[in-house]
């Protein structure tokens, strides 16, 4: 009799797992590129699919992190990924006029008050007025931080020279060091060191005027890639909009996010309410493009704005977008 049941349990265990197996093979795999690991913006697609939401929705993501939005880029127009997630609006326009087949499916974030600059709390820079003659930290080039720091830049009036230093965690070392002068970041990085005054803040990326309530970075795919799974796409689309209604209204999100980052449940809380408010990431927004244009000229990241012809190419949300 225990033989008997023994067996029956194996074969049921069995035919679970050919279910689950069947279940997994049935979705369709998106590989996805994403600039900063760990940054609340960026982490709908890792909490969703830690969820299920994804899944519920027929998908499977195939995750990347990289150093910044023009490492992220690099990997779409190269064919290695299907999406980027976070790319600088100005270095996605610089890539569009050049010929590019790049091509813009949603908002990743508008506005810029999540990007701050900061300096050892013993350091003499007490704000960017102090940054003559100092090095000023960026991600990658393209990248939102890259357009900021020049904004900051021009902004200030200040003859700082812009470095490119990779992800917040890189910068950190770099900044703490003394190898650059004025390290930049995004919660939840550095909030406790900030609270501790380990660090002092000298800029938010909301001290560029045009920058606060421009859709500074974008979610893009190519052009083939976007010929070739135009319904993935929209599904994945569809499943990014109700993980982050899901981030923002149940308190097992901002634990899961918590635990993955490493960080207290509070820090989690105060990251999401002070830095990035719901409206800011809403996936069909599109605000300030005619600013981003003209921000992308002046900081010469290309000759001249896109025609109409030109941004309805370039635009492919699978909403319509609306500000």
């Amino acid at each position: 009799m225990r033989k008997a049941l023994l067996t029956l349990g194996l074969a049921f265990s069995a035919a679970i797992g050919a279910v689950a197996a069947v279940q997994a093979a049935d979705l369709d795999t998106l590989k996805l590129a994403i600039g900063q690991r760990g940054n609340w913006e960026n982490s709908p697609a890792e909490l969703g699919q830690q969820a299920g939401i994804f899944e519920k929705h027929g998908l499977k993501l195939d995750i990347l992190y990289t150093q910044g939005g023009g490492e992220t880029m690099q990997a779409v127009l190269s064919g290695s990924v299907d999406i980027g997630i976070g790319v600088g609006t100005s270095g996605i326009l610089s890539a569009f006029a050049k010929g590019a087949p790049v091509r813009a499916i949603g908002n990743s974030t508008t506005g810029a008050n999540d990007l701050y600059w900061y300096v050892p709390g013993d350091s003499p820079v007490q704000s960017m007025k102090d940054a003559d003659g100092k090095t000023i930290a960026y991600s990658s080039n393209g990248s939102s931080t890259n357009t900021t720091v020049l904004g900051l830049i021009q902004e200030f009036k200040v003859k700082a020279e812009p470095v490119a230093t990779g992800s917040p965690a890189s910068t950190w070392t770099q900044t703490m060091s003394g190898q650059v002068d004025i390290g930049w970041s995004s919660p939840p990085r550095g909030v406790p060191e900030l609270q501790s005054g380990k660090i002092r803040l000298v800029a938010r990326g909301s001290d560029v005027p045009s920058l606060r309530n421009q859709t500074v970075r974008l979610m893009i795919t190519s052009a083939p890639v976007l010929d070739q799974k135009k319904d993935q796409i929209k599904r994945f689309a569809e499943a990014y909009a109700e993980t982050l209604d899901w981030m923002y209204s149940d308190p097992k999100a901002l634990e899961a996010y918590a635990k993955w980052v490493e960080i207290p449940v509070d820090v989690a809380k105060e990251t999401r309410d002070q830095f990035y408010p719901k409206e800011n990431l809403r996936l069909n927004r599109l605000s300030g493009i005619d600013d981003a244009m003209a921000d992308a000229v002046r900081l010469k990241f290309m000759a001249e704005p896109l025609s109409q012809d030109q941004l309805d190419t370039l635009i492919q949300y699978p909403t319509k977008p609306t500000e």
